[in-house]
């Protein structure tokens, strides 16, 4: 098999990832391709957590098992080496005798971190590493984030016009009603953005203002987690985040109130940004879409503890407001999206 082979089949491998986004946490996105004769013969990816990984779906896609002896396995993501809801992968590949297996990225999980590998090689596995490994740690990149920074992966999302102000003055707008900035179809792109995260974070203010619901109803997904910062548990109580019926998470100093069911309050020492990611860290928050005013992007802003940010910019103007955060960050793409430009940076 030639290098350029191997990156076809590994470009596959990432494609069959992808179909998981949103589905698979907290595990990792992951696809898996077998060859034979320079044929694929099974290929599977990863769905949700607790059912079969990539390299299982792929396995028994192969309807001629004795091939298995003869061919390669292709796969984004170190295979597992431990039991966890499933048995390891590593195991399966032995017992069927794949001579030959290609890597992308090795597991960054501490649980695995180059097990999976060892056990390959020590069954006489010829293995090979880092096949596409940069996309495919961007792939994982909330994963990755995750287990080496300690902490959820950080995405801030904020809609601004065109002299960059991102909402009226709150004396011109009506209370507890949003001013919209961006387009529909902008709209149903940050639904879609929120099914794809393990949570969704705002201050009290914006609850204040405009009452949102934080959902993805405008795209088939789950509801990310709710996270709201309300240090002096100001949240009004008749707002759409206390009275329905998704999970919602609400940070504050002093414990005031008394949620129940899938409503929580967490009273926290210190009220800060650090303590309350360490907190999601320990739930096993993997990321969060951060969706609030100008105060609590800002914070993440300064403090530098953001990965990626996704800014609308519309064409409408209103000349005087609250202003846009500040990033100092050139964008790394752009896409246009009906009336409004989508920039994309990287921390």
């Amino acid at each position: 098999m030639n290098k350029g082979q191997d990156l076809i089949y590994m470009q596959r491998c990432l494609e069959l990832a992808k179909r998981g986004l949103g589905t698979t946490y907290p595990n990792p996105m992951v696809g898996s391709v077998i060859v034979h004769n320079d044929k694929i013969i099974g290929e599977g990816w990863h769905k949700k957590a607790g059912t079969p990984h990539a390299e299982v779906n792929a396995i028994n896609q192969v309807s001629n098992k004795s091939q298995l002896k003869e061919s390669t396995l292709y796969v984004n993501l170190e295979p597992c080496s431990h039991f966890g809801k499933t048995p390891p992968c590593s195991d399966l590949i032995v017992e069927y005798g794949i001579p030959r297996v290609v890597i992308a990225s090795t597991d960054p999980n501490p649980i695995v971190s180059g097990r999976g590998i060892e056990k390959l090689i020590a069954a006489g596995c010829k293995v090979e590493t880092h096949v596409l490994q940069k996309q495919s740690d961007f792939l994982n990149r909330r994963f990755f984030t995750f287990h080496k920074k300690k902490r959820p992966y950080i995405l801030l999302k904020w809609a601004q016009t065109k002299d960059s102000f991102i909402a009226p003055l709150p004396v011109e707008k009506n209370k507890a009603e949003i001013f919209w900035i961006s387009n529909p179809i902008s709209k149903q792109r940050v639904h879609q953005w929120r099914s794809e995260e393990a949570a969704i974070l705002v201050g009290v203010q914006t609850i204040v203002q405009d009452n949102p619901q934080l959902t993805t109803r405008e795209w088939k997904g789950k509801n990310p987690l709710r996270l709201v910062l309300d240090p002096n548990a100001r949240v009004p109580t008749k707002s759409i985040v206390v009275t329905d019926k998704e999970s919602t998470i609400f940070f504050t100093n002093n414990k005031t109130s008394t949620f129940s069911g899938n409503k929580k309050q967490v009273v926290l020492n210190s009220f800060s940004l650090d303590y309350i990611l360490n907190y999601c860290y320990e739930k096993q928050i993997q990321s969060i879409i951060v969706e609030g005013g100008l105060k609590t992007i800002q914070s993440f802003i300064d403090a530098d503890l953001w990965d990626e940010a996704r800014v609308f910019s519309s064409e409408k103007r209103l000349e005087k407001g609250i202003m846009a955060p500040q990033i100092k960050k050139s964008f790394t793409r752009t896409e246009q999206i009906d009336s409004d430009l989508l920039s994309f940076y990287f921390n």
